[in-house]
């Protein structure tokens, strides 16, 4: 996932791929053919979000779902949003299919493939909000340049934004956490809001994180 270089695209994220539970399995034979969306690699074919959902309302991109609990916590509160998940992780995507099936939700979609590709193909000006919860930190200095959050991939995640509309990162890995503030800090169209306790749900990585004795810190921009 990233801008690419000439040679061959520098990902963000590991390729997952794992066993899926029977009811994870059952929810994707069921249900991926309506809410699944693939992402092919090279795919630059304007997305019609409209048509995903068949509906004309605000959609919010979650990058890194993980499980999807918490992308079907926010979908189930906030009925007239519309939330497209991209994930990598197969049981992730299983289950979040199985809780859209078990709670009925018909505002969740499911992308599986490499984030940054769907974010090309989604019109400037046409997400109400991009999440991006818990994403790999990659610690290790000589990987620093695979991290999510660096400029030229928040300048794109911006542009999808609407005016106003906000980008929500959040990490419990203190070092990333400066990272991403001095980038988001640095890009003009961007403003910091205020930190909004219970802004969201809390995630498995969270609760990961908060046991390891790690600090979660939520950012907040809006774009201007």
């Amino acid at each position: 996932m990233s801008e690419t270089s000439a040679a061959r695209p520098i990902r963000t994220f590991h390729p997952r791929r794992g066993r899926m539970s029977a009811r994870h399995f059952d929810a994707h034979e069921a249900l991926w053919p309506r809410f699944g969306l693939m992402i092919t690699d090279g795919d630059r074919s304007p997305l019609d979000l409209t048509e995903l959902f068949g509906r004309a309302a605000p959609v919010v991109l979650e990058i890194g779902f993980g499980m999807g609990d918490a992308t079907a916590s926010m979908a189930a509160a906030e009925p007239d949003r519309d939330f497209l998940g991209v994930e990598v992780h197969t049981p992730g995507i299983g289950n979040l299919l199985a809780l859209a099936g078990e709670q009925s939700l018909t505002n969740v979609r499911v992308a599986h493939g490499d984030a940054l590709q769907l974010v090309h193909r989604i019109a400037p000006g046409a997400l109400d909000a991009v999440h991006v919860f818990f994403p790999d930190p990659w610690p290790k200095a000589r990987h620093h340049k695979r991290r999510l959050i660096q400029p030229a991939n928040v300048a794109l995640l911006r542009d999808r934004l609407r005016p106003g509309g906000v980008l929500h990162c959040a990490t419990d890995w203190p070092h990333y956490a400066d990272a991403m503030a001095e980038t988001l800090d640095a890009d003009p169209h961007l403003r910091r809001l205020p930190a909004t306790p219970h802004a969201r749900p809390e995630t498995k990585f969270e609760r990961r994180g908060t046991a390891a004795g790690r600090p979660i810190k939520d950012l907040r921009y809006a774009r201007v």
